[in-house]
């Protein structure tokens, strides 16, 4: 939910390839084509996505294991999204505006595709011979070389029944701040302070490709392949100076990574009996090596520190899905679901320790530590109209999960868990929709939580658990959709989480890691929308708001205390204004957003983060350059600083306050040229 400046899925299909549509609902959705847009000159159908009132994407988790039940509330050509690798706002960037039909918002309890709720938008598009997107950007930071080679291309074809898609992104994040930071006692006298300059780099790289065959005999039959590079690398210098301004010490940490990571899907679906099979598989790979090195010592080359911590990890996942659909009497609908997973981590760990900046050497031995999960899930899923404007969509089913852990220590735990959701969609009347759904979920516990870790710049050394189990919850929540016509259109949904085994920073022998909490929750409320000005004569002018409300409950597995959750989002909003000036090509508009999180909780300290001022960013716009998108983008407007206060207690929270860190960084303006277009 920051801003963009701030630096499962069940088929294989090509974005414009025809697709079994989904089931259709009782009421009529809302539909939307090219025209509806044509103030916005869009270039493809994320722009045109973002334009509908009353709707924001919503993405799946990435590092969800498995295809599952559906999280993103898009679709094309009534399919979940192709990749898991793909978001739906990449997967959305790459259909030329030319080649969409229309979007239809529908409610997810209408549709035939499990986990699904609340607004979905369906893009109908095809592929017109060869066509393609293209977007093209330059990124300007002060004390940084300019990211110039920032490249996203896309393009697609039909030949007979054969379609393809071929897609290559690159891009380089550049990112920089300088402040001071100042360090108290515990009783707030200045010991020292230091003036420290952080930068990060990283170059991500990514090419894909997919073909889909859909003979005349009704079959679909679909390939995709993805493979990514992500290298970043960050370096903080620090200067530490007496309460009275004479330089004491110099430091400087270095951290960088070399990942690739690759993956492989297909999918072939067919008649069969009264219904359809689709049979999926996918293959993902991930090789990590990182390395991060602390050194520095005093002016008169007394205690030196020089520290290095690496680590190789290799990650793997192999899904094997079937699903089998079938409609039944009175406009109902069936799936019955089987899905099986294997998903490996191996990890290799090393410590380095020195006295001196010229030599290094390892301490110990190398920390290895395999993982592995062999999962399987079944579903069976229905859907049917109770009235003309009510429709139900009930999903049942259980997750098996073993898990092996080959290391210190190392065990194997095995889990049987009941999940499935229920969910109401009602049409009250033409303008407004309620959607209501109960649901339990079973969380999936991240591998590197099982892998101890050591962080050499900020000491937040974690402890490897091997005896955490799955978080379960029931999610409870209640959406209105309210179309206001020529005002524009409001969504909010208020939502409460019940939880058992949440896992949270807890202490584990003389450290800490990852670990579960008996019983916790969670409410709030998520809303946006969009107010057209043009009733208040300020025509082609909109303003399209966002926000995100929550509140959370635990006992501190330390103190006993209730608290918030580590690094939760208490709040979250976003203000966006645009004007597309009325006969000309021109638009402009300026943007705003704030937010509070939670403090991190760690064992003997309380972090907490925030952003002054929030963030704000300006742009203009020219809709017609030669049949291209300009736009000038100028951020950081407010400019706004990174603020982090670290209170360190002694000998935990339990004790007394013993030192405070103190940072303030500011990061500069950020200037962007975005130049796009479609063919």
């Amino acid at each position: 939910m920051k801003s963009p400046f701030l630096a499962g899925l069940e088929v294989s299909l090509p974005l414009f390839a025809y697709a079994q549509a989904p089931s259709v609902p009782s009421e009529e959705p809302r539909s939307f084509t090219i025209a509806d847009f044509e103030q916005f000159a869009p270039r493809n159908a994320l722009d045109m996505v973002e334009r509908i009132p009353g709707f924001s994407i919503r993405e799946a988790d990435e590092d969800q294991r498995g295809f599952g039940q559906a999280e993103e509330n898009v679709l094309i050509n009534g399919q979940r999204i192709s990749s898991k690798s793909t978001s739906a706002s990449d997967a959305l960037a790459r259909i030329p505006a030319q080649n969409v039909e229309r979007i239809e918002i529908v409610d997810g309890a209408t549709l035939d595709v499990p986990g699904l709720s609340g607004q979905v938008a369906n893009i109908i598009a095809k592929a017109n011979g060869v066509s393609g997107t293209w977007t093209y950007r330059q990124r300007y930071r002060e004390k940084l070389k300019p990211a110039l080679d920032w490249i996203e291309f896309s393009a697609n074809g039909q030949t007979g029944t054969l379609g393809w898609t071929l897609g290559l992104e690159t891009e380089p994040r550049r990112g920089t701040a300088t402040g001071r930071e100042n360090i108290l006692d515990g009783a707030g006298n200045l010991t020292e302070f230091r003036q420290e300059t952080s930068r990060f780099l990283a170059d991500e790289v990514g090419v894909s490709g997919s073909l889909n065959w859909t003979p005349s005999n009704g079959h679909i039959a679909n390939l995709n392949a993805e493979y990514n590079i992500w290298e970043p690398d960050q370096k903080e210098n620090s200067f530490v100076f007496a309460p009275d301004g004479t330089p004491i010490r110099e430091t400087l940490f270095t951290s960088y990574e070399q990942e690739w990571n690759s993956e492989i899907s297909g999918d072939y679906e067919f008649g069969l009996g009264v219904g359809r099979l689709k049979l999926i598989g996918l293959q993902r790979n991930e090789h990590s090596p990182t390395r991060s090195q602390f050194f520095g010592g005093d002016l008169d080359g007394q205690n030196v520190i020089n520290r290095a911590f690496e680590r190789e990890v290799d990650e793997s996942e192999s899904i094997l899905r079937g699903e089998y659909s079938w409609a039944g009497a009175n406009g109902s609908d069936w799936q019955v679901s089987l899905e099986g997973a294997l998903n490996t981590l191996d990890s290799e760990a090393q410590m380095f320790r020195s006295m001196s900046l010229e030599t290094i050497a390892p301490v110990g031995m190398r920390d290895r530590v395999s993982v592995e999960e062999e999962r399987a899930e079944v579903f069976i899923t229905h859907g049917r109209s109770l009235a003309s404007d009510l429709r139900l969509q009930v999903s049942l089913g259980a997750e098996q999960s073993e898990i092996m852990s080959d290391g210190p220590n190392g065990q194997t735990q095995a889990f049987t868990r009941p999940k499935g959701s229920a969910s109401l969609a009602w049409d009250v009347n033409e303008k407004l929709t309620l959607n209501a759904s109960i649901e339990r979920e079973v969380g999936q516990l991240d591998f590197f939580d099982f892998v101890s870790n050591v962080d050499l710049n900020a000491g937040n050394n974690q402890t490897g658990n091997l005896d955490i189990v799955p978080d379960q919850r029931w999610i409870f929540s209640l959406e209105a959709e309210r179309d206001f016509g020529s005002w524009g259109a409001v969504t909010a949904e208020v939502f409460y989480n019940d939880i058992e085994d949440l896992i949270d920073q807890v202490p584990i022998g003389m450290g800490e890691g990852p670990g579960n909490l008996e019983t916790a929750s969670r409410y709030g409320l998520d809303f946006e929308g969009t107010l057209r000005l043009d009733n208040f004569g300020f025509s082609g002018a909109q303003l399209e708001y966002e926000g995100f409300l929550q509140d959370t409950f635990l006992d501190d597995p330390l103190t006993g205390i209730g608290r918030d959750f580590s690094e939760s989002t208490i709040h979250w909003y976003q203000l966006q204004f645009r004007h597309d000036v009325p006969g000309t090509d021109w638009a402009w508009g300026i943007n705003y957003e704030t937010f509070m999180d939670a403090p991190t909780f760690r064992r003997d300290a309380r972090i907490q983060f925030e952003q002054t001022n929030g963030f704000a960013w300006g742009y203009i716009e020219h809709k017609n350059i030669f049949g291209m998108t300009g736009t000038i983008f100028l951020a950081n407007l407010l400019d706004a600083d990174e603020r982090l206060e670290r209170l360190v207690f002694s000998p935990d929270r339990t004790g007394q306050l013993s030192r405070v860190e103190d940072r303030n960084r500011n990061f500069g303006n950020i200037l962007t040229l975005r130049l796009k277009g479609s063919f």
